[in-house]
């Protein structure tokens, strides 16, 4: 009962932080995985590979529910998506063959790495003010390759790079994160199916698990982040730029020091 409850807690807490940052949620739910997974029994150099691709799988329901909500803000732009998703797909299945290769300990370090960096990055880089930035084709299919791979190999939606990527074009804020939102539903659909190819020969020995993924925890985690996403998204439109930019930036901080200290 107590898992059930805490698969059930994290996925209204991914929920919600998904509809505010426009993130897919897996920055929170691959380090708590990781450790609800080690408690429950799994070993450890398959936990890390399960957490991702279990993550991976709720990212799918949680994207939907924010892509709707942010649709309905009118601050998704939608040409970029069409543009971009060719480019994530792609990159989000070659990562996730890569993680499929690299140890529980390296893609843990990957991760935390990842995480600091990017929170960093997005602490001191100011938002550029140039209005009306081309974009080009190839510039967004290349960086939504790079985007998917990375999102891959850590289980995210694409928000911690999309949204300061987008950014850095010039794009408002709000329409970056709403517009990262719906480019993270092509990338957990296919990084879940990536996760479910690599890990379909792998045996576990886990009940209930497809691949790397773990049925109760998708199932669970997605019923309550699915209502609390809306939540985040209403949210995220009466915060103030300069406040949303800190908060994601905290969040991507936080969450790297927990992964760190569960490494540990």
């Amino acid at each position: 009962m107590e898992w059930i409850l805490a698969f059930l807690l994290l996925g209204s807490i991914v929920g919600f932080v998904v509809g505010l940052l426009g993130v897919g949620g897996g920055g929170i739910m691959v380090p708590l995985l990781t450790l609800i997974f080690l408690q429950q029994g799994v070993d450890s150099d398959s936990v890390m590979h399960l957490a991702l691709g279990t993550s991976m799988a709720a990212i799918i329901f949680t994207s939907i529910s924010s892509l709707r909500a942010h649709n309905g803000h009118g601050t998704i732009k939608w040409n970029i998506v069409k543009l971009m998703s060719v480019g994530v797909i792609l990159g989000t299945f070659i990562g996730t063959f890569l993680a499929s290769y690299l140890s529980s300990l390296y893609l843990a370090i990957f991760f935390t790495s990842f995480m600091a960096y990017v929170a960093i990055k997005l602490l001191i880089k100011k938002q550029i003010n140039t209005e009306n930035t081309v974009i080009s084709n190839q510039n967004l299919f290349f960086s939504a390759s790079g985007i998917g791979a990375v999102s891959a190999l850590v289980s995210i939606g694409g928000g911690s790079l999309t949204v300061p990527y987008l950014v850095s074009k010039s794009i408002d804020v709000k329409k970056a994160i709403g517009t990262s939102a719906a480019i993270g539903l092509p990338i957990s659909i296919t990084g879940t199916i990536g996760y479910l190819i690599n890990g379909w020969s792998t045996d576990l020995g886990y009940d209930y698990t497809v691949g790397f993924i773990y049925l109760p925890a998708v199932l669970l985690i997605s019923v309550t982040s699915f209502f609390t996403a809306p939540y985040g998204a209403k949210l995220a439109q009466r915060l103030p730029v300069n406040i949303l930019k800190k908060v994601f930036a905290l969040l991507l901080i936080l969450l790297s020091v927990k992964m760190l200290l569960s490494i540990i």
